[in-house]
């Protein structure tokens, strides 16, 4: 272990794919994960016969030949796969004046639309007329190829120039936001709420807050690659991101909490540089490169000491505005009587508050909908989830009715699609940003960065110092496994020669 030639700290999705792709270069990589189980925020816990989901449970494209889900490009190279479960429609909007079912097939997506507000309907398709050329240029050019340097120019001008001079005309657009382009399109107000709550479920911002193209990729995959769930849950993704790794001659290490990035000064420069971790158990492992699949705020704080980095840079990175925690409600109910229920649903309650204060909007999912392994006979599973702010939360005596408290807001959500669910559950788990702080290791418990678009750079792989790099939801712009996924993708990539990324490709897309 002593000679790895890369640890990576974490085992999310971010850090296990830039480990397994590594492990696919040829590195010796080492993968040190403090937990009991790996994945990080998309892991999946076990109480009582119940498998449930502790994040991401919606996916596009894991399965499909002509995904462009950075996930499946890289089980694709790592020799592994999922199996899945397609559906439409993909989800339920279930707003204070009436539902909208969300279907991959635009055009019954449009003639939901147009039941509420038919001169909506229009503005929506020239709104998404505006986006999608966006991702006909994106999608020609696939993750698996990008890395986080200048020697990703000549890889793309090689391989993928029509894509390229596709985007010329995007340019204008790609570091624009959703909400100037909605603003050019879209005057109806309830679209302009739909178009807002569709961001909002991407990246954590509304519309304005939210750059271009991640929402173009979401609306041409969803219609173009379809929805589908992972059989197994999201455990699935990180077992299968594990075997891909040890296929590899990667190594996973449970229960290894690194406490410390060493580094030291190097001689050929005034940059201090890597020289391997510390663990818990005092134990040292030496590494040219490490990898921290921790937080911003986790990495520059918890794993490295003030003096590590320089004072600027530091203080810049720990200001990164911070997206709130939330509340979790975990069920396992009783199913008789709801043969016909979906899986997917988001609930606004009041249409006079935004959709962005705690516990206005809710998300459920019910993933046993598609694969009922998830559950025991004749029961379900049900993950609902809001923002909440971390700030005010106290392991004290109070703080057991506080749960209660703040899950009302979920209960009241899932009376919206099963109206007698208080009265169904047989088993109730209650999850609050201390729960996300501790079990996730999570600064407050945030999903990551909430940097609007045009107000600032996610940022990215690369750090100051020398053989340090970065990868996870604080480097990206998005929320979910796809933003995560690449970033491992550009951090792995970033660190061997392009010759051997194209070698990876001629492979993959042969």
């Amino acid at each position: 272990m002593d000679n790895s030639n890369v640890i990576v700290i974490g085992s999310g999705i971010g850090g296990l794919t830039a480990a397994g792709l590594l492990a696919r270069y040829g590195k010796q990589v080492i993968v040190c994960e403090s937990h009991t189980i790996a994945g990080g925020a998309a892991h999946n816990f076990r109480r009582r016969g119940f498998e449930f989901d502790s994040g991401p449970s919606f996916y596009c494209g894991l399965t499909s030949a002509r995904s462009l889900n950075p996930i499946k490009q890289v089980l694709d190279v790592l020799g592994e796969s999922l199996e899945s479960v397609s559906y439409d429609p993909l989800g339920h909007y279930h707003f204070p004046e009436g539902t909208v079912a969300v279907y991959c097939d635009t055009f019954a997506y449009h003639n939901q639309i147009s039941k509420i507000t038919p001169q909506g309907a229009e503005e929506l398709k020239l709104f998404e007329q505006r986006l999608l050329p966006l991702y006909e240029a994106m999608k020609g050019i696939p993750t698996l190829a990008l890395r986080a340097d200048w020697q990703l120019v000549p890889i793309v001008l090689k391989r993928y120039l029509p894509s390229l001079w596709k985007m010329v005309p995007n340019f204008p657009i790609i570091q624009q936001s959703v909400g100037k382009i909605m603003d050019a399109t879209v005057q109806d107000p309830w679209v302009r709420r739909l178009i807002d709550l569709e961001c909002f479920l991407l990246s954590g911002l509304k519309a304005h807050g939210t750059i271009a193209p991640e929402i173009a990729f979401m609306l041409g995959e969803r219609s173009r690659s379809g929805v589908e769930y992972p059989v197994g849950g999201s455990g699935a993704i990180v077992n299968a991101l594990v075997r891909g790794l040890e296929r590899w001659g990667g190594k996973l290490l449970l229960n290894c909490h690194v406490e410390q990035i060493l580094v030291e000064k190097s001689f050929a420069n005034s940059r201090n540089k890597v020289v391997g971790v510390r663990l818990k158990s005092g134990e040292i492992l030496k590494a040219s490169v490490v990898i921290s699949n921790a937080s911003v705020w986790d990495t520059y704080t918890q794993l490295l000491h003030p003096e590590d980095l320089p004072s600027s840079y530091r203080q810049a990175a720990l200001n990164t505005p911070a997206i709130n925690s939330f509340m979790h409600l975990h069920l396992g109910i009783k199913a008789s009587g709801l043969e016909n229920l979906t899986g997917h649903h988001v609930v606004v309650h009041d249409a006079s508050k935004d959709i962005t204060v705690p516990g206005n909007t809710c998300m459920v999912s019910i993933p046993s909908v598609w694969d009922t392994t998830l559950a025991p006979p004749f029961h379900h599973v049900v993950h609902a989830y809001t923002l909440e702010p971390y700030a005010g939360w106290e392991r004290n005596e109070q703080y057991e009715q506080k749960k209660q408290e703040k899950a009302q807001t979920l209960y009241r959500a899932l009376q919206r699609i099963i109206p007698d669910i208080r009265e169904r559950v047989v088993l109730e788990l209650i999850g609050t940003p201390l729960t996300h702080a501790h079990y996730l290791r999570r600064y407050q418990g945030t999903y990551g960065p909430g940097i609007a678009a045009n107000q600032g750079m996610f940022p990215g792989t690369h750090t100051p110092i020398q053989g340090l790099y970065r990868v996870g939801d604080s480097t990206m712009p998005g929320i979910g496994v796809p933003a995560v996924a690449a970033s491992g993708i550009l951090c792995a990539n970033t660190l061997v020669k392009p010759q051997q990324i194209e070698e990876l490709l001629d492979f993959s897309f042969a």
